[in-house]
């Protein structure tokens, strides 16, 4: 068995859920058109150039719209497309299960953490 066969959303995580990818679609579909500028302060760690990589993949990717206006100075704005947007039930379902569950994942990890490296009679 390929491994795409045996996770057929694979592809699909490396898409949407990489390290800079989802912060840029939430703030989009948040906040709407941004330029270049704006998105950098609304994600607020991102460098230039790491923001200009992941806009540019995402444009081709379809998710992200770029549109340049032939101003003096010139002027670039983005945009979520339509099958960008189309990924907001699966953000808002993310959404719903972080409010729900990540004090549990934080008290699993703090517990996991007490109780130390595991050992010889530890599972792991």
């Amino acid at each position: 068995m390929r491994p795409e066969q045996a996770c057929p959303i694979g592809p699909v995580v490396d898409i949407v859920f990489s390290r800079w990818t989802t912060p840029i679609l939430w703030a989009l579909h948040t906040f709407g058109r941004q330029r270049f500028v704006e998105l950098e302060r609304l994600i607020g760690t991102i460098t230039p150039k790491v923001l200009t990589q992941r806009l540019r993949q995402m444009e081709r990717d379809g998710l992200v719209v770029r549109t340049y206006y032939q101003e003096v100075p010139p002027r670039v704005e983005y945009e979520i497309s339509e099958l960008g947007r189309s990924l907001s039930p699966l953000f808002a379902t993310l959404n719903d299960w972080s409010q729900a569950n990540l004090a549990r994942v934080e008290k699993a990890r703090e517990a996991y953490d007490a109780a130390g490296t595991p050992g010889p009679g530890r599972r792991h």
